[in-house]
């Protein structure tokens, strides 16, 4: 089976941080969001358009 070196390096990091706060998703999102303030750079948060359905494709019946 093919392996990719860097998503098992990104997983193994993922994890660590993970077990570090014990795999509670609140506290590592909260570490996340944290990071994310001290890091001084802008970060934008997109929101999908009401309404939009555009994933969506009809299908024609038979």
């Amino acid at each position: 089976m093919w392996q990719d070196e860097i998503l098992e390096e990104l997983e193994r990091i993922r994890d660590e941080h993970a077990k570090s706060f014990n795999y509670d998703m609140k506290a590592i999102c909260e570490d996340w969001q944290r990071q994310q303030a001290q890091s001084g750079r802008q970060f934008v948060t997109l929101t999908p358009a009401r309404g939009s359905n555009n994933g969506v494709q009809p299908t024609e019946q038979k």
